[in-house]
């Protein structure tokens, strides 16, 4: 059966609700990501849970693909439709069903964002704390395992999802776990589906464990005449156990492209950006010793500020990056990738990257979560000069083949998406065939998401290559 089939049982049930709008159908085909755009034959835009069992019960009988969609920020083609279908867009679904402060915890629908989140918990006293620089959804970041900045405290989304609501490829619903922080009850269903970029199942409701603002908060900037130094620094702070919120590194190339793009005046050599999170007190401790360590390694200089102006402005700048990155080549177009290796790798990683960046005669800035081992490459082609594509390509997949020797992953917080599946086969090999047979068991005839995560032979009715999905 074809997308023309549903049409009609969708505009009844929905009304203007469902469009095929070429605007928006442009807008939902792609992403902040360099794969190529794929749009959806439909947009719809559900506002419950009981909703999307309708649109997915209508689609799924006759066999039309839907993606999930959120904001759109997802960098590996996570939400982009490859075999066309339907995107349900949960812009809709954007209410922060409950908050409860004593056992610090909220439910939300997939539709809220991260900000939106930490606006409405003001007045609580807690804060959700994983920032992946973007306005990301509550329910894309769910999907992609979405870290940031903050995963070197504060853990990822896989460590800050209690539960979900998630409507599966027959129109079940399921709850995969309840509020208790811990549980031994059966598989761990929550975690299944954290990540599994809407391959399984459509993510309606999460339930997320929320933190304490800390009592103080502090920054630091702190550049060094080397690339080693600053890597060699922000090693020494994990293993020497500073309880760090955020450990950033940009390299000397990132920092010429801040300074440009939010005119931050910062010495243009690699630079750690550092936040610190506990009492007055312990920030103080916190600062002192890091600026001992960082001395250590041949820092320039150690600059801190517990204002927040300063500090809002300083990770504006780091949040930003994509944009400075490629404000660096006006026109290009950016591939942007992530590795994330042991901790006590990392030198290595980051330095081998470094010189495949100057083997491949190309502009790529580095920015990274270095405190858990995880950094990006943002490199810059000219998207019309396929020589310079090729070597944008052969520089990706050196800097990912370098993190799997290295006992890493292809990864850290990206997803796998499209761009990633023949890496995903190289890093976990026969572990691929167990996530098809999961995948078999719940969504049999393949509506969702396909094309994603792995290769699978797509069934009748998707449109595209069979080698995407």
């Amino acid at each position: 059966m074809t997308i023309e089939s549903v049409i009609p049982a969708l505009r009844d049930r929905f009304g203007a609700r469902v469009t095929d709008a070429a605007a928006v159908l442009a807008a939902h085909g792609r992403s902040e990501s360099y794969h190529l755009p794929h749009n959806p034959d439909l947009v719809i835009f559900p506002e419950t849970t009981a909703e999307v069992v309708e649109i997915v019960k209508i689609c799924a009988a006759a066999r039309v693909p839907l993606t999930g969609y959120g904001a759109g920020t997802s960098l590996e083609g996570n939400a982009t439709p490859l075999h066309g279908g339907v995107s349900v867009d949960f812009m809709r679904m954007k209410t922060v069903l409950a908050v409860n402060a004593e056992d610090m915890d909220c439910r939300v629908q997939p539709g809220v964002t991260r900000k939106q989140l930490n606006t409405e918990l003001r007045h609580t006293g807690l804060f959700f704390p994983i920032d992946p620089g973007a306005d990301a959804s509550i329910g894309g970041m769910t999907s992609t395992r979405a870290s940031g900045t903050m995963a070197v405290r504060y853990g990822t989304m896989r460590d800050n999802v209690l539960a979900l609501e998630v409507v599966l490829a027959d129109g079940r619903v399921i709850k995969t776990s309840r509020r208790a922080r811990k549980s031994a009850a059966g598989y761990d269903l929550t975690r299944l589906f954290v990540g599994a970029e809407g391959t399984l199942g459509l993510i309606t409701e999460i339930t997320l464990k929320l933190h304490p603002i800390p009592d103080a908060t502090a920054a630091a900037v702190c550049p060094f005449e080397t690339f080693a130094g600053a890597v060699d620094t922000a090693i020494a702070l994990i293993q020497a156990g500073i309880p760090v919120a955020r450990l950033e590194l940009l390299d000397e190339v990132m920092i010429r492209g801040v300074n440009a793009y939010a005119k931050l005046g910062a010495i243009e050599r690699p630079t750690l950006f550092i936040e610190f999170h506990g009492t007055e007190a312990g920030v103080l401790e916190q600062a002192q010793t890091a600026q001992t360590i960082a001395r250590d390694h041949g820092a320039l200089a150690f600059q801190s500020t517990g204002n927040p102006e300063e500090r809002t402005k300083l990770w504006s700048a780091r949040d930003n990056t994509l944009y400075a990155g490629t404000g660096l080549r006006p026109g290009s177009k950016a591939l942007i990738t992530d590795v994330c290796v042991p901790i006590s790798r990392l030198a290595e990683c980051l330095l081998d990257t470094k010189q495949a960046i100057d083997d491949a005669g190309l502009i790529a800035p580095i920015v990274g979560h270095v405190g858990d081992g995880n950094f990006h490459t943002l490199i810059l082609v000219d998207p019309d000069d396929a020589g310079e594509v090729a070597r944008a390509h052969k520089l990706h997949e050196r800097m990912v083949m370098r993190a799997l020797a290295l006992g890493g992953t292809c990864t850290g917080e990206h997803g796998i998406g499209s761009g990633k599946i023949d890496f995903l086969e190289q890093e976990l090999g026969n572990a691929v065939d167990v996530m098809r047979s999961i995948k078999q068991a719940l969504d049999p005839d393949h509506v969702m998401n396909p094309g994603k995560v792995f290769r699978a032979s797509p069934r009748a009715g998707l449109k595209g290559d069979a080698s995407d999905g």
